[in-house]
């Protein structure tokens, strides 16, 4: 009987430590710190560079549905920036912005995240091209997110942000244009997005730049994946 009531304690206190990691790991500011610690590692180590690209899966409304069209778990990216020691992602949101490194590492799905560089960033990131494109950038800073995806200037989406930058900045095409009608859009979760944004005239000829296109590209490299 005793050994019963010892085994049964022992049991429950591996359960209450078992949660109580859970809510920890769960809890925003101990995330944060989390990611604080891992981002200085990453710098450190030079893993962390102007003009890396970086990508996570996003907790937004409408990430499942990209994910599903495309048949990416990446579902937003943005490029790196460093400045006096401090890392941002330059994004586009709501509105197009630069965010601490952290806050966007903590804000993505289990904190899990890729950074890409281009192969030969050394030789064509140089200074004036890092601040080319970041004069490019400003161009797009504190416009609204482009929730059709249309390839105009006026709204902006993620990865067709890091596209039109690398390109008007470096001359280079990071990643494939495709057409909204090359996604699949046959699931129902897919259907509802698009009737949602698109109502019954869907753009299908519409050019498109997806995050998946973006992290295919044959012109970056995995720098790290966590």
């Amino acid at each position: 009987m005793k050994k019963g009531i010892i085994l049964l304690g022992f049991c429950g206190l591996i359960v209450v430590g078992g949660l109580h990691a859970k809510r920890k790991f769960h809890d925003p500011n101990h995330r944060l710190d989390q990611v604080k610690t891992e981002v200085k590692k990453l710098a450190n180590k030079s893993e962390i560079k102007n003009g890396d690209l970086i990508f996570q899966t996003s907790l937004s409304g409408q990430s499942k549905a990209i994910e599903l069209a495309t048949k990416s778990k990446y579902s937003h990216c943005g490029i790196i920036y460093s400045d006096n020691g401090q890392h941002y992602v330059f994004e586009a949101v709501q509105p197009i912005k630069l965010t601490p490194l952290v806050k966007w590492i903590a804000r993505g799905k289990d904190g899990h995240y890729v950074i890409k560089r281009l192969k030969n960033a050394d030789k064509i990131l140089t200074t004036e091209t890092i601040q080319k494109m970041k004069q490019e950038g400003d161009k797009f800073k504190g416009k609204n997110y482009d929730l059709t995806f249309e390839w105009s200037d006026d709204k902006i989406y993620c990865s067709e942000l890091i596209w039109k930058i690398y390109k008007r900045a470096t001359g280079l095409e990071i990643g494939k244009l495709e057409k909204l009608s090359d996604f699949d859009l046959s699931d129902e979760v897919v259907k509802q997005k698009m009737k949602e944004r698109y109502g019954h005239k869907i753009p299908l000829n519409e050019v498109v730049i997806s995050p998946k296109a973006v992290f295919n590209s044959e012109l970056l490299e995995t720098i790290n994946v966590n």
